[in-house]
């Protein structure tokens, strides 16, 4: 494999969407590309951001996270979702990935950083483990609608 390329766009016009949104949708198969475009768009305008991971010029790896501010946390980044293409998954994509969301919050001034993974997702757990990141907490959610 060649060598993986990790960037944090600036802007959302120098990000092919449609790229994002395929890998994206290893992560959250219930939309299509075309709903995860425009979710991306409208959570942009909240704060949403992506660090995108490329091979010779393909999207292979995506997160997107949003930096906060919480009494428990402090400044933190908080990673909504972290994705490898499926046929690039064991290659280190993860790895870099994960490794440029920290850096970047490092570089914002960030004390920490958070994500919730899937209590179906066993190997994604693995990796978080092997990455210093212990589970913390349990999240409780509940449906309002």
């Amino acid at each position: 494999m060649s060598s993986v390329q990790c960037r944090i766009p600036e802007s959302l016009d120098d990000v092919v969407l449609t790229d994002v949104s395929r890998v994206m949708q290893h992560l959250r198969p219930q939309f299509t590309i075309e709903e995860l475009n425009y979710a991306i768009q409208q959570q942009w305008q909240a704060g949403y951001r992506l660090a995108i991971a490329s091979v010779d010029g393909a999207v292979v790896g995506v997160a997107g996270f949003v930096i906060g501010q919480k009494l428990a946390w402090g400044k933190h980044m908080y990673i909504d979702d972290l994705v490898v293409d499926e046929v690039c998954r064991g290659q280190g994509i993860g790895d870099r990935l994960l490794t440029a969301c920290q850096q970047h919050a490092a570089s914002l001034g960030c004390e920490s950083l958070h994500l919730d993974s899937g209590t179906q997702r066993t190997r994604a757990h693995g990796f978080y483990f092997s990455h210093g990141m212990p589970i913390a907490s349990f999240h409780f959610s509940k449906a309002i609608r």
